[in-house]
């Protein structure tokens, strides 16, 4: 999805600027740095975010969704605005045998249904968008909590994004770990639906 692309590119730009301060500032600090953090000593690996989301289990469940959500909402949306138009077609057919009382009364409550209309509609979008953001944030929490995870026990100091879209130009294969994430983020995500894993993430 486009906004956690973004929001991945953030996890990016941090990593990047890790490795221009402990490059241009080895040897010209007085404080001690552990050798572990020169930029010689960084253990460097990278992921594919359109793999990754193309194959976590947990976006696609949620995807689908939402997407079926989104359908039954706008499905809802449609049959109100259809028996508003049946309404107006109604008033159209019978206004010439209407009293000009009548008449008022008529558009009045049709401009009111319509304006309804429009706020559910508002409402219906805003709604839309506040899941899309949550499933934004709940992919960002997921996959970066993991990496911390899976760079603990790897010793990697820095896991970089790679697709299209991001600064890095030139990668090798061999830093690749987009399969080991895919892989352990699907496990903990299984671990969760089954309820076996003590501090899994709520949904």
């Amino acid at each position: 999805m486009k906004n956690l692309s973004i929001i991945l590119n953030i996890v990016l730009l941090v990593a990047v600027s890790i490795l221009f301060y402990l490059h241009f500032s080895d040897g010209k600090t007085t404080s001690p740095v552990p050798s572990t953090q020169h930029s010689g000593d960084l253990k460097i690996a990278y992921i594919n975010s359109d793999s990754v989301l193309k194959y976590y289990d947990y976006l696609k469940v949620n995807r689908e969704l939402l997407e079926g959500k989104t359908k039954k909402m706008d499905q809802d949306f449609r049959n109100r605005a259809q028996g508003l138009q049946n309404e107006f077609a109604a008033y159209q057919r019978n206004v010439n045998s209407m009293t000009l009382g009548q008449v008022k009364a008529a558009e009045e409550d049709l401009g009111k249904k319509q304006q309804n209309l429009q706020l559910y509609q508002q409402s219906l979008s805003q709604q839309v968008m506040e899941e899309e953001a949550k499933l934004n944030r709940d992919l960002y929490q997921r996959i970066t909590s993991f990496l911390q995870k899976y760079g603990e026990e790897n010793g990697l100091q820095v896991v970089l994004k790679y697709d299209p879209t991001s600064d890095v130009l030139h990668v090798s294969d061999a830093l690749d770990i987009s399969q080991d994430v895919i892989k352990g983020l699907n496990a903990e995500y299984q671990q969760e639906k089954s309820g076996t894993k003590a501090d899994s993430i709520a949904k």
